[in-house]
């Protein structure tokens, strides 16, 4: 990836896009092994950026043991759900995560720390968790099945994408001026119209859903991707940074690419759980 940097960001963020892209496409693809591996490592590190960007604030969240309870999490759901182990094992997390508090006892001359418990909580809430969710969408009829995951992140693609080519030629009204100052509603529309179109596409080959599911799942990741696109800018605009990272040239850190699907992912499971 260092040698992508030389070119301009829209170059930067076409060729890491389409590179990373691909790599999680095949990943997915292959098997429910693959998947894992590709979903734990993106989990990984954006729990380490967002505990990174939490120390930047003067916050000192448990970085090492809040990362572990994170991917313990994803990897505890991802055996369950794919019926390895008994569903009783969910019951675990809530021991583990409770040596938060336990393992802050040992720690001096901590001025706040309930505020640094809390924002260990947040790291596993904000960002293990949403990972852990999808989980359930892959092994949603009892055995893996690429076509929910593939569908949904193709649609929240599809939506940054045309959200960022509208906003660049069009935009002008501002969406949310006050936490994005880039952002505009011609973004949003631009990337919506290509979402929808995304989905309706998707429900001619990927039948495990119906064209009103997946146009439904389109609508949840229009909304809940941009809230969750905000809600990362909230955050960094707390900290006063740009970018999460420099992780993917182009698009900035792990948590700038997938802040969508952070928000988007409970809604989605809840969605084909309930409906």
């Amino acid at each position: 990836m260092t040698s992508i940097s030389k070119y301009n960001n829209l170059t930067q963020r076409i060729v890491a896009g389409l590179l990373g892209s691909a790599g999680i496409i095949a990943a997915v693809y292959i098997n429910e092994w693959t998947y894992c591996l590709i979903f734990f490592i993106i989990c990984l590190f954006s729990m380490l950026e967002f505990y990174k960007l939490a120390g930047l604030d003067g916050v000192l969240p448990q970085k090492t043991f809040g990362t572990i309870c994170g991917v313990c999490i994803f990897l505890l759901s991802f055996f369950i759900e794919k019926g390895t182990i008994s569903y009783r094992y969910y019951f675990f997390i809530f021991p583990i995560v409770s040596c938060v508090y336990m393992i802050k006892l040992y720690k001096k001359f901590e001025r706040k720390p309930f505020t640094n418990i809390a924002f260990t909580f947040l790291g596993i809430f904000y960002v293990a968790i949403p990972f852990s969710l999808l989980n359930i969408a892959v092994f949603e009829n009892g055995m893996y099945n690429y076509e929910i995951i593939f569908g949904c992140l193709f649609i929240l693609w599809a939506s940054d994408t045309g959200a960022y080519f509208a906003g660049t030629f069009f935009g002008k009204r501002k969406l949310f001026e006050r936490i994005s100052p880039k952002k505009s509603w011609e973004g949003f529309f631009g990337g919506a119209l290509l979402a929808l179109v995304f989905a309706y596409g998707l429900s001619t080959y990927f039948h495990s859903l119906s064209l009103i599911q997946w146009i439904i799942i389109g609508i949840i990741i229009i909304v809940g991707g941009t809230f969750g696109d905000l809600v990362e800018s909230l955050l960094k605009r707390s900290i006063e940074i740009k970018d999460s990272g420099s992780s993917i040239p182009g698009h900035g850190g792990f948590l700038d690419r997938f802040d969508g699907l952070l928000i988007s992912a409970p809604f989605i499971v809840a969605y084909l759980e309930v409906f």
